[in-house]
């Protein structure tokens, strides 16, 4: 049995501090949360830029802050976000795998997201794509429906996704599939051998679909881009409470929580170029 590797979503593209005053907006407070995050078991950092006003933002320079603190505080691996926000163009947010973070998201389709429209033009996902295995940067395939996973398929055969494919089959967001262990078997369905995997359920089914695809074998996300709550009511004070309690999952389980280096062993991550 594998360990499982708990991601940290820090802070996403959507809430605010009026949500919950706990979520990390600033490079020092998403660098700090991070840190935290490592210290409650998590392995990888999922991060989101905003700028000054705490809108989403690929700005580089901000991105480069980030990267640079998170590195000086603590050994998590980064996964950057290229989806950003839904204002942000393409053509800006693919800019940011220029700086060689360890691994980066790609959104493989456009789709409704909730009342906006997440933008991810074919030719620019085959462009990203292409452009993440020149420069070493591991791709974390978001997939909001089964057909998602469809066209990953022919990124691969197209040679423009390198195996062992990682996926996150993200749930309960308005536009895609909902948060229901149904949709996450059929989509498992269709994910290449070798695949890795984890479940991202948005709002309320987060700890139920999350905690059956620890026990189906699937690695773990938690954190304020996922669920401001730690339980009906109560606000969670910050990401490193949401990644205790999920580690507490694992252990109840039975299933080792992943250290970094065996997360960096797991994931296949390029060493050539790492920034932290």
């Amino acid at each position: 049995m594998n360990p499982v590797i708990i991601t940290a979503a820090l802070t996403g593209p959507i809430a605010t501090k009026a949500d919950n005053p706990g979520l990390p907006v600033t490079p020092e407070e998403i660098a700090a949360a991070a840190a935290a995050a490592c210290q409650a078991g998590a392995s990888v950092a999922h991060i989101h830029l905003r700028d000054e006003h705490g809108r989403p933002t690929a700005d580089l320079s901000i991105a480069r802050r980030v990267l640079d603190l998170i590195r000086e505080q603590s050994p998590i691996l980064v996964q950057l976000s290229t989806g950003v926000g839904l204002d942000v163009p393409f053509e800006e947010r693919e800019k940011l795998v220029e700086l060689r973070p360890r691994m980066a998201t790609l959104n493989p389709c456009t789709m409704s997201f909730s009342a906006g429209e997440f933008r991810n033009p074919p030719q620019g996902v085959r462009r990203l794509a292409g452009r993440m295995m020149e420069l070493g940067v591991k791709a974390e395939l978001e997939i909001y429906d089964s057909g998602h996973a469809d066209f990953c398929n022919v990124l691969l055969q197209e040679g423009l996704l390198a195996e062992p494919l990682q996926f996150s089959i993200v749930m309960g967001v308005r536009g895609g599939m909902a948060a229901t262990a149904e949709n996450l078997l059929h989509t498992l369905r269709k994910l290449p051998p070798g695949a890795i995997w984890q479940a991202i359920a948005i709002g309320r089914g987060n700890l139920n679909l999350t905690a059956i695809a620890i026990a189906m074998g699937g690695n773990a996300r938690t954190g304020l881009e996922d669920t401001l709550y730690l339980r009906k009511g109560e606000l969670a004070p910050d990401n490193s409470a949401l990644v205790k309690r999920l580690a507490g999952v694992c252990k109840s389980l039975e299933h080792p929580v992943a250290t970094v280096s065996q997360a960096e062993e797991l994931l296949s991550l390029s060493r050539g170029v790492s920034r932290n």
